[in-house]
């Protein structure tokens, strides 16, 4: 599959020559990936979801997919910039100025989601920060987790409480430089070491109201008629990236690797066959899934909400159980941090936490699937 704003090659171009070669220095360093970002913004990667008319190339949610996959098996924190900046810009194309449009357009702007809260953690259709009219402008008050790319974007796509309307959420496109507006801590984690992601918080912030993206209080209906797709589908192929990637070490790993006391390599082994076969199965079952889903978004097949709130989980627990399987078949060998495999092992655990983490994936799907409001009392 190729994009519509990059051709495959100066994708592949870009993860070979830039991405990867700082990929494990940045996961040693927890580094914001900058050249990555710049490389990627420089073949134009950044426009890919903006419309022609400012300057972008009018990407589909199947061209978002094959973008992110394609970072993922390079350096999945660079992916997760990368899914998080098309999230973000899901609304901003449909609701954001022209000005801020162009230069997501023209790669001189990049863009992520600030909506985790510490308030509702992973809950994030319930943000508990506020916004105030304050005279003439709005004030914002919130105390934003888990925004990546924080004090490194140039905007955030933020949620609050509505100024005055009903609804549970309003959005907002606030300018990461905006007086107020901080970063207020540090990332030191386990996986996606590289994409900042790091509390943010406003303290009487005051933002002018045409920083509102849609109407007050409809936040919510705007999530997740664009934000939660795109994000979901870009998280399923991030994972699948990551994937692809653990299997073709552990591909080479068991050609390369030999039993001398039997001239025979480890691929030679029935065994490790087997068990390599197995890791390859789930790996195409979960293509096969992130397709599907991708087919019932593209023709608004009756199950596609169902479908888009199963990929993520689906391809977030293949993604864990394929890295511990190539964990354990290529054994001490993958330990060493030079094969790749224990950098995306790390990476590959963070999807099952990343809200919507699974087990809240798991109840929207029981939800939807029985009939009852997707969200509300337990």
């Amino acid at each position: 599959m190729t994009t519509a704003a990059i051709p495959s090659s100066a994708l592949a171009d870009v993860a070979e020559r830039t991405i990867s070669p700082h990929a494990a220095e940045t996961d040693r360093t927890g580094v914001f990936p900058r050249p990555s970002i710049d490389a990627l913004a420089g073949a134009g990667t950044l426009g890919l979801l903006s419309a022609p008319e400012v300057g972008g190339s009018g990407g589909s949610l199947a061209d978002v997919a094959a973008t992110v996959e394609r970072i993922a098996r390079a350096d999945a924190s660079v992916a997760m910039i990368v899914l998080m900046h098309y999230a973000a810009v899901s609304v901003i194309e449909a609701h954001g100025p022209d000005d801020v449009r162009r230069a997501v357009a023209a790669g001189e702007h990049l863009s992520t989601l600030a909506f985790s809260e510490r308030g509702s953690r992973s809950h994030f259709w319930v943000p508990v920060s506020t916004a105030t009219a304050a005279g003439d402008r709005v004030r914002l008050d919130a105390a934003k987790s888990w925004v990546s790319a924080a004090g490194e974007a140039d905007s955030y796509v933020w949620s609050s409480r509505p100024v005055s309307a009903e609804g549970p959420m309003t959005l907002w496109l606030i300018p990461a430089a905006t007086p107020g507006v901080e970063v207020a801590g540090e990332f030191d984690g386990f996986g996606l070491r590289a994409n900042a992601s790091l509390p943010v918080v406003a303290d009487g912030a005051l933002v002018d109201a045409s920083a509102r993206l849609g109407d007050d209080g409809d936040g919510l209906d705007i999530a997740l008629g664009s934000v939660l797709p795109t994000f979901l589908v870009g998280n399923a192929a991030v994972s699948l990236g990551l994937m692809e990637a653990l299997v073709e070490e552990a591909a080479g790993h068991l050609r390369n690797s030999r039993l001398e006391h039997l001239d025979q390599t480890l691929a030679e082994q029935p065994t490790s066959r087997h068990a390599f076969a197995a890791l390859r199965t789930r790996v195409d079952l979960t293509r096969a899934f992130l397709s599907d889903t991708l087919t019932a978004l593209g023709t608004g097949r009756e199950d596609a909400t169902l479908r888009v709130l199963q990929v993520k989980a689906v391809a977030a627990e293949a993604a864990a159980e394929v890295a511990d399987g190539v964990m354990r078949l290529c054994g001490g060998a993958a330990f060493r941090k030079e094969l790749g495999i224990e950098r995306r092992y790390r990476d590959a655990l963070a999807a099952r936490v990343m809200a919507p983490t699974t087990e809240a994936l798991h109840d929207f799907v029981g939800r939807a699937a029985l009939g009852l409001p997707l969200f509300g009392g337990a």
